[in-house]
């Protein structure tokens, strides 16, 4: 995966693979829709080759990010210095 396409992976899809494609649209819903996760989420991600295995740890790091980046919202934590502040400060 190229850097360009680490930084907006939708913009620079025809870079990645049908399981790149995969692992980033499941990532991107289970961040920000984890209601609409269904069966057919687990299935797309089987068909690209993962097991249940490794589907369990994606859904462990994709969860991870996402509670540690409320806390970090929530408590005003300060960014790595990498990082750009979120859209109206920290």
């Amino acid at each position: 995966m190229t850097e360009a396409a680490k930084e907006d992976w939708q913009e620079h899809r025809q870079l990645l693979s049908d399981r790149q494609v995969a692992l980033c649209e499941f990532a991107e819903k289970l961040a920000s829709r984890p209601a609409s996760m269904g069966p057919d989420d687990l299935d797309r991600l089987r068909t690209q080759g993962l097991d249940d295995g490794e589907i369990l740890e994606l859904v462990h790091v994709i969860g991870y990010f996402s509670h540690i980046n409320r806390i970090s919202h929530a408590l005003g934590a300060d960014l790595e210095k990498w990082m750009p502040d979120p859209p109206g400060g920290v």
